[in-house]
């Protein structure tokens, strides 16, 4: 089943945390198990952000989610945050286009 992990999180350093985030797709190149990943800017809240990730499913998510270089690159975007994320673990169970 797949499976969409939605991580919600505030910042004001966003640009320094998608440069980190861009560090962290080139670190888990070959490892890395997300199928494709949308980052959305709440346009009601600025500061406000929220990164939806598509897996194929749980447990390769959470493959993903217990890579060194996952766990490394965490604790970076973390620490740019405006308060700790709120993780969204969503198993999909209708997609249409």
């Amino acid at each position: 089943m797949s499976f969409v992990q939605i991580i919600e999180f505030r910042t004001s350093k966003i640009d320094e945390m998608r440069a980190i985030g861009d560090e962290w797709e080139a670190a888990a190149a070959g490892d890395r198990k997300a199928r494709r990943q949308v980052m959305c800017e709440d346009r009601d809240q600025p500061g406000r952000y929220f990164n939806i990730v598509f897996f194929d499913s749980h447990e390769e998510a959470m493959e993903n989610s217990n890579l060194p270089v996952t766990q490394e690159f965490s604790q970076k975007m973390m620490a740019l945050g405006d308060g700790p994320p709120t993780f969204y673990n969503l198993d999909v169970l209708d997609d249409r286009s």
